[in-house]
């Protein structure tokens, strides 16, 4: 970021400067700002953040001993240099807010959606030209979206954010920081519903993006998603649509998936048509998020032929999302450990039973949390669609996918397909017991479970953290 003194920064946040921050004077600079004291850089300032866990004022100390400048806190540290204001976080947002009206000259690209986020926002920014910086990870919270705002430089030819979100206002608060230029609606789902009284809520929280832009800007959306589709009321700006839909503006044509599950179709743009691009990712819903990142690089003036050749050689850099390796006992594990909702869920079995080719297929599953009242229907219908797309062997961990067992145990002919065991080393058990060189895995859950631990066991890796 472009450095600042410390007394501008306190101006900025309408921050009190405690006696030894005083004392700084216009020097040293901030040159960026942390909230994790173990990897702060010389220069940063430590955002003191209160988790439900621990509390960063505890490690202010630590944090000025590895290089800090000063501490934003909400409490006097003296006689550690602070910035005392009210709510840190809130802080840090006021401070992206104005880095990004008064510093930066880059195309600020926003996007939310129920699933597919972090994919979407890794594809948008290998296909853009220029100088490009991204959300690292899933940084898509009131925390994430400033430190990504802070993290470009005043020349930044593009900044990519993704936007999460807890509750309504949640993302309109997130769009008034980043005030984007290009904003997209990937799709509405259940994912994060019981933080919400349902579906329409979902859909009410994740259009925010949107509403807030200015007719000079573009809303690129979902043409495939009846409630993304609803949206068009909600913004003045431009709409470019995407989808296989007829009517959308970037479509894809002709798609199918390869032995490996790989998705191949024709991108059509404007009339203009591609040759064949084979994604180098597993399972047809990736599809969309190519469209997604197509309509973006289209907006910016990337040609179509040039698109198509940096989706087929692009390669994701998040972990553990539909993560494909072979072990050296010959089992192809497909890691897409990092989150779960029903519709990722579902897309996941489907790229799944499409990598069979003669194979045997497991299918590990975790809980998919933060689905409220519909926890235990859609859990069901996971477990029955299971049988339905024929895969060998269901094993569900956990207390809460016992219904996931019972219903693909209710389903058809099934019996000793499926297994429920109560946790991860029980999982790991079962697989050690039976399976066999050649099968395919698919393990996946929400976040929490840490499914990984399966992947990693069967690579014969140490287990990572993301």
């Amino acid at each position: 970021m472009k450095a600042l003194a410390v007394a501008a920064l306190a101006d900025i946040v309408q921050g009190r400067l405690n006696e030894p921050a005083g004392e700084l004077g216009e020097q040293p600079l901030v040159q960026g700002f942390n909230v994790d004291s173990r990897s702060i850089e010389p220069g940063q300032v430590f955002v003191a953040t209160r988790g439900e866990r621990v509390d960063g004022h505890d490690f202010a100390a630590a944090a000025l001993e590895r290089g800090a400048v000063a501490v934003l806190s909400e409490r006097d540290l003296a006689p550690l240099p602070c910035i005392v204001v009210e709510d840190c976080v809130a802080a840090l947002g006021q401070v992206a807010a104005w880095y990004r009206r008064e510093v930066l000259t880059a195309t600020v690209i926003a996007l939310t959606g129920s699933s597919g986020k972090t994919t979407t926002k890794d594809l948008i920014a290998g296909v853009l030209d220029g100088d490009v910086v991204a959300a690292r990870g899933s940084f898509n919270t009131e925390i994430g979206v400033p430190l990504t705002i802070l993290a470009a430089e005043a020349d930044t030819d593009f900044l990519v954010l993704e936007m999460g979100m807890r509750g309504l206002g949640h993302i309109r608060y997130l769009a008034e920081l980043a005030t984007p230029d290009i904003a997209l609606v990937l799709n509405v789902g259940t994912a994060h519903v019981g933080m919400l009284d349902g579906p329409a809520d979902i859909a009410q929280a994740k259009g925010e993006i949107i509403e807030g832009l200015p007719a000079s800007a573009v809303a690129v959306l979902n043409a495939d998603d009846p409630q993304v589709a609803a949206m068009r009321s909600r913004t003045d700006a431009r709409i470019v649509w995407f989808g296989e839909s007829p009517d959308a503006d970037v479509r894809a044509l002709d798609i199918r998936l390869d032995e490996h599950g790989r998705p191949n179709f024709r991108l059509s743009v404007a009339g203009e048509v591609s040759e064949t691009i084979r994604l180098p990712m597993h399972g047809e819903h990736f599809v969309s998020a190519a469209l997604a990142a197509a309509s973006v690089a289209h907006l910016t003036g990337v040609p179509v032929a040039v698109i198509a050749d940096r989706l087929a050689d692009i390669r994701i850099d998040s972990r553990w999302r539909m993560e494909v390796r072979r072990s050296e006992a010959g089992v192809t594990v497909v890691n897409d450990a990092y989150n779960a909702n029903p519709e990722s869920m579902r897309a996941a079995l489907k790229a799944l039973r499409s990598m069979a080719q003669g194979s045997r297929t497991w299918a590990v599953l975790g809980e998919m949390r933060e689905l409220g009242e519909l926890s235990v229907p859609e859990h069901d219908a996971i477990g029955r669609l299971a049988v339905r797309l024929d895969i060998s062997r269901l094993v569900c961990v956990g207390p809460q996918t016992k219904v996931m067992h019972l219903a693909a145990s209710n389903e058809g002919s099934w019996g000793e397909e499926s297994a429920w065991v109560p946790d991860v080393a029980a999982a790991i058990e079962l697989l050690d017991a039976e399976v066999q060189p050649g099968d395919v895995v698919l393990i996946k859950a929400s976040r929490a479970i840490g499914l990984e631990a399966v992947a990693a066991h069967l690579l014969g890796e140490q287990e990572e953290s993301a």
